[in-house]
């Protein structure tokens, strides 16, 4: 399978790459990102092959059905990294929780959200593939919490491997941030910057795509590539639970193939989204992708009224902090993949030069074919935590709870709406929804008394957090990004 441009070739870059050329090298042409030409497609036939497959098997034959120019022994060493989550046999558990409310959880890997589902496998391969090829590569990361973590995890100690990962001091829970600064792997650098998670992007696009910066890597005999979800290595990895979830509903009955079903999706920088909208394209019976959102609800706007508009809009910190973004990358995928790399070209240069742009009444329409949208309060976050414990003894975090409220609006339906962080990352906003309060708890007084109030156990990896040493303590302005990631390779 080819990889091309969403916002067209610049006569420079190869018109068309392969599936490794796209995840070594994932900056584009314009700044644009890079999509598969074309998609696999699935028939009924494929939904009975794989009625009693395991994870893995179903994760193979969806990679295979790309025809990624990846070895099938590597493929099968990369899905072996699902061995490390709670229950091998069940990496992705699927909770019913009301008649149509079926909770996909995606955090039960090792650092217990969900972009271990694609960074354990798609590191593997990544890193594998530098040191076949014997190049050195430096691996960037932005992350409004979760992406940093398992970045950090799937690369720690690999060879050919350095990882600059750059978070936005104060914008993470405190247990995502002593995730990423208690880590110990020589070949990491944790930068703090003074900003937010657009400013932590921003800075990896800007790096991903200046030759300047190019040019002093290659002085150094270095490559560079990405952990974001700008890499098509991590949302082809995305693409597959959406198909297991579907496929756990059939097991149990409780839908039959062919029924269509909704995917409800806390949605960030859109990867997760994205990979449910390939999968609808591919043939998974979906009817809508809802997408849940906080009071930074930049796409609502964008699905419900065609309006991307960051003119005199400030992000707002809410008690879902991995949600508090406002460009969110991987919706020029989808706009690549309606209107073509022209048009895309034309929205994301406006998006840039004036922060703004609007569809037409008939892009909008053929955008809200596939996609609703709604947001969720931080208050209407706790009350929905709370409900959901007292009333159906479901304890979920406040970035899962943005997905109550298109339930709530779709009850009639079948819904399959996707947890994305386990509660012990975010313990003291679900404290606060638990106990009906406002007071500051820390993290480790949160997880304290959840764990007793919930009767739950909280995970060794999370306990352990706070007793390790603070490795990585630098906190800077955003221009110094490139000066300290230089110095950190100079090392």
């Amino acid at each position: 399978m080819r990889f091309i441009e969403t916002r067209g070739n610049d006569g420079i870059k190869p018109k068309e790459v392969t599936f490794s050329e796209a995840i070594l090298n994932p900056g584009a042409s314009f700044g644009g990102l890079y999509v598969p030409k074309e998609l696999p497609k699935f028939d009924e036939s494929f939904f009975n092959k794989h009625l009693d497959s395991s994870y893995k098997e179903l994760a193979f034959d969806i990679l295979k059905s790309f025809k990624i120019d990846i070895d099938d022994e590597l493929i099968k060493k990369a899905l072996n990294l699902y061995d490390r989550f709670d229950n091998p046999n069940d990496p992705v558990p699927v909770k019913k929780v009301e008649e149509n409310l079926y909770i996909s959880e995606l955090y039960h890997g090792p650092t217990r959200a969900f972009k271990d589902m694609a960074l354990q496998p798609f590191g593997y391969i990544l890193s594998s593939l530098a040191k076949q090829q014997n190049q050195n590569y430096l691996i960037l990361a932005a992350t409004s919490g979760d992406t940093g973590p398992a970045t950090l995890e799937t690369f720690k100690n690999k060879e050919n491997i350095k990882v600059a990962c750059i978070y936005p001091d104060g914008g993470t829970s405190d247990v995502q941030r002593l995730q990423m600064v208690t880590e110990d792997g020589k070949n990491l650098k944790v930068i703090g910057i003074v900003g937010d998670f657009d400013d932590a992007q921003s800075a990896l696009k800007n790096l991903l795509n200046s030759k300047k910066f190019q040019e002093k890597l290659n002085e150094k005999d270095i490559k560079l590539s990405a952990s974001n979800s700008v890499n098509f290595g991590r949302i082809i990895f995305q693409t597959i639970y959406h198909f297991h979830s579907y496929l756990e509903l059939i097991r149990r009955g409780e839908i039959e193939i062919g029924d269509e079903v909704n995917l409800i999706v806390p949605s960030g920088n859109f990867g997760n989204a994205l990979g449910g909208y390939y999968a609808k394209k591919m043939g998974l019976f979906v009817k809508k992708i809802l997408i849940a959102s906080n009071e930074n609800n930049i796409l609502t706007d964008l699905i419900k009224y065609g309006r991307y508009d960051l003119r005199d809009r400030k992000l707002k910190k809410t008690t879902s902090p991995a949600m508090d973004i406002l460009k969110s990358s991987n919706v020029e995928r989808v706009l690549f993949d309606k209107f073509g790399s022209k048009r895309t070209k034309e929205l994301m240069d406006s998006l840039n030069e004036k922060n703004f742009y609007e569809l037409s009444k008939e892009e909008l329409k053929e955008i809200q074919k596939d996609f609703d949208a709604d947001f969720t309060t931080d208050e209407e976050i706790k009350k929905y935590i709370k409900e959901f414990f007292e009333n159906r003894n479901y304890l979920m975090d406040p970035h899962t709870a943005t997905a109550i409220k298109l339930y709530e609006e779709k009850k009639d339906e079948k819904n399959i709406a996707y947890s994305t962080a386990e509660w012990t990352k975010f313990a003291p906003t679900v404290l606060n929804a638990l106990k009906g309060d406002n007071k500051k708890y820390s993290d480790l007084e949160a997880l304290t008394n959840i764990e007793k109030i919930g009767n739950v156990k909280i995970p060794l990896v999370i306990e352990e957090l706070f007793n390790k040493p603070i490795i990585h303590d630098l906190v800077i302005e955003k221009d110094e990004i490139e000066k300290e990631i230089l110095k950190f390779l100079d090392k």
